[in-house]
């Protein structure tokens, strides 16, 4: 079906990395996500009216949330979609996350409900019964939530969207809610074991702790997480087939929401070579970035010294020692100002976040470490920290 509507709906729906066809194809799953969702709401609030167990009813409504949750994420690839202004300048891409962010919490809500519902039921237990049509619609309920699942994972996996893959791991997890619920229908029904207020509590138990984890996958692209690592490759493999750029580093990738990426970056060059020469092939990576990637790219280009054998020795030696004060430390930029008599040091060091020393401490203990290396020395050290 889904295959279907994008071949009528979505023009050139093979070009998943196009912003209009990533946007169309979010939409169509969440338009499929509410009618979906309400269609099993109201097949399973009847069900849980007719064998009054309060699992049903609590799965019933873990469905009408998750409508709620598809108009959310239809409206978030909508307003997502909206170009760039005055006020909003990067564009509109991290609508997506709010709204990820909004079904969440939309999730915690209904969460407390069912715990709260279901206590009571625990508390003032009532006759559960099962009949033929409702183990029916639990049935149904289970394959349409498989096939959600299924055409959700790979829409997902093709426009990778991480708000899709949240949507189909839900789809996923209300099929196996939904056996555990007709199970314990079953059980009360034929035992007369009062165990459907325990699974409710079940139910929305995990219901809250899929909220909380949602909240937290959806607030890391708000407040600034590492880059993809294969994006990170593509970047440095693109950059460095330019022959005139030795190394790179200082790579950030700023993230206004997917389809919306500005790249900033460090390219070490040559500094005997022709400045107007370098300054070309900067522009070529630059609308290289932008062909390949689709996003925005400022490359910052760092003259280095090459093949003087007094700065590669210092250089290497340094990197080399610096690891006794943390393994994971880097150098670059490495030159040297002075002469024999007196030099100056002049390098960035990257520290993990997680080090031991604060900025100003590193920075005393690699200065410390470089004169006992070499007596007539002074360090300009800039501290960096590793972005991706």
């Amino acid at each position: 079906m889904i295959t279907f509507l994008s071949n009528l709906f979505i023009k050139n729906n093979e070009e998943y990395h196009n912003p209009e066809v990533r946007r169309k194809y979010g939409m169509l799953c969440g338009v499929m996500g509410i009618a979906f969702n309400l269609l099993l709401f109201v097949g399973k609030y009847i069900a849980g009216i007719i064998s009054g167990s309060i699992a049903v009813t609590a799965d019933a409504f873990n469905n009408l949330s998750d409508s709620g949750s598809s108009l959310i994420t239809l409206l978030g690839f909508k307003m997502s979609g909206a170009k760039p202004d005055a006020d909003h300048p990067f564009g509109h891409g991290r609508w997506e996350y709010l709204s990820g962010l909004a079904v969440s919490a939309l999730i915690i809500v209904m969460g407390i409900e069912l715990i709260i519902s279901s206590v009571r039921k625990i508390i003032n237990p009532a006759p559960v019964t099962s009949d033929t049509i409702m183990i029916v619609i639990m049935v149904v309920s289970m394959l349409i939530k498989l096939y959600m699942y299924l055409y959700t994972k790979v829409i997902a996996k093709k426009i990778d969207s991480a708000s899709m893959h949240a949507t189909a791991t839900d789809s996923l997890n209300d099929v196996i809610l939904t056996f555990v619920v007709l199970i314990a229908v079953l059980v009360s029904g034929l035992t007369h074991l009062k165990i459907d207020g325990y699974c409710g509590l079940a139910v929305g138990l995990f219901v809250l702790y899929s909220g909380i984890q949602s909240i937290r996958e959806t607030l890391n692209p708000l407040l600034g997480r590492p880059a993809d690592p294969e994006l990170v490759k593509q970047i440095e493999e693109i950059v460095l087939s330019h022959d005139e750029i030795l190394a790179i580093h200082d790579l950030i990738v700023h993230d206004y929401g997917p389809g919306h990426l500005i790249i900033s970056l460090h390219g070490e060059v040559d500094g005997s070579q022709n400045i107007y020469v370098l300054h070309e092939a900067i522009d070529h990576i630059e609308k290289e970035l932008d062909a390949q990637l689709g996003c925005s790219s400022c490359v910052h280009m760092d003259p280095v010294m090459v093949g003087d054998k007094k700065t590669d020795q210092m250089h290497a030696t340094l990197a080399q020692e610096i690891t006794v004060i943390d393994p994971r430390i880097t150098i670059h930029d490495f030159r040297i100002v002075g002469c024999d008599n007196y030099l100056n040091l002049i390098f960035d060091a990257v520290l993990p976040f997680d080090c031991k020393l604060n900025d100003e401490e590193a920075r005393q203990a690699i200065d410390t470490l470089a004169k006992s290396i070499w007596t007539n020395c002074n360090t300009v050290i800039t501290i960096d920290k590793p972005y991706v």
